[in-house]
């Protein structure tokens, strides 16, 4: 993969980024998204030059098989998660991560997703809740603009049982999700609750939270975390205060979270914990704290 003499190669990679991207929608893991996008150039690599060449369109060929790889592992995804000790929330990633797909808009930009709508962290939590096919189907064509003939190619099912499966994911989340804030909004809000937080303030961080809030964590079983979620603002902020107390001496910093103002708890520079939120209508709805080190790999140097 790394031969210079390759023809075509300089093309094949360019392809890298969006694959990424791809992955990590359909499968909620950079880590594993990383995994596939290794698994399909190994495929490519194992074809001779002669099959390589005779592919009109390198990108589409990868794009293929990168998908049903992904397809594959969300299929054995559900039961590995039902294994896993405490709750499963997907792997965050540091900074604006959008994963351009290089394709123009198309003529129904109702029923699309943009690319920094579909990297935040409550729009991948409600993937999760979608069959391995809808998800597929959903992302291909809402997210990265493939037509329903082409995504069928890939999930080998007919153009009109892709649709359909596009629109009952489209339905469901649409009815899960609330009109996100304004970025600044978010941001001026997540600052609050840093403030709130660290000072210990129950009542101020009771103020930011929506009555229906819902705080998760995910330690894997390697670091403590809490097994179930935590649901009403006055649990939620209690749990925070015992947190609170707990990493008093660590340092809490503002940082982008999936393309979403976060928060990055730290110990002696090293990345321990990472916050999401989903905030609407100025209260925070939604926490998501990952404490899983496997997932915080890529905070090494955020």
């Amino acid at each position: 993969m790394n031969d210079p003499s390759e023809p075509g190669l300089s093309a094949i990679m360019r392809e890298r980024r969006q694959l990424i991207g791809l992955a990590y929608r359909l499968v909620g893991s950079l880590s594993e998204a990383e995994d596939v996008v290794q698994e399909t150039y190994t495929r490519w690599y194992a074809m001779s030059p002669a099959a390589r060449e005779a592919i009109d369109s390198p990108g589409a060929w990868l794009t293929t098989v990168a998908s049903r790889i992904c397809l594959d592992l969300l299929g054995s995804a559900r039961a590995r998660r039902e294994r896993y000790v405490g709750e499963w929330i997907p792997e965050p990633v540091p900074g604006q991560v959008t994963w351009t797909t290089g394709r123009p808009p198309t003529a129904d930009p109702a029923d699309r997703i943009t690319l920094d709508e579909s990297i935040t962290m409550a729009f991948l939590v409600v993937l999760e809740s979608l069959t391995p096919a809808e998800r597929v189907a959903f992302v291909l064509h809402d997210v990265f603009r493939y037509a329903f003939a082409e995504v069928a190619e890939i999930v080998g099912r007919t153009p009109a049982a892709c649709r359909q499966l596009a629109s009952s994911a489209r339905r469901r989340i649409r009815a899960t999700q609330a009109s996100p804030a304004p970025i600044t909004g978010q941001a001026v809000l997540v600052k609050e609750f840093k403030k709130a937080w660290e000072a210990k303030d129950i009542g101020a961080l009771i103020g930011l939270l929506d009555p229906d809030v819902k705080a998760v964590g995910d330690g894997g079983g390697l670091v403590q975390a809490a097994l179930h979620p935590f649901e009403g603002r006055e649990q939620v902020a209690s749990y925070l205060m015992e947190v609170a107390h707990k990493t008093s001496e660590l340092d809490l910093l503002e940082r982008t979270v999936n393309g979403r103002p976060g928060l990055v708890l730290q110990q002696a520079g090293l990345t321990v914990a990472v916050f999401a939120f989903d905030v609407a209508d100025d209260r925070i709805r939604r926490i998501w704290g990952v404490r899983n080190p496997e997932k915080l790999r890529s905070w090494t140097d955020a």
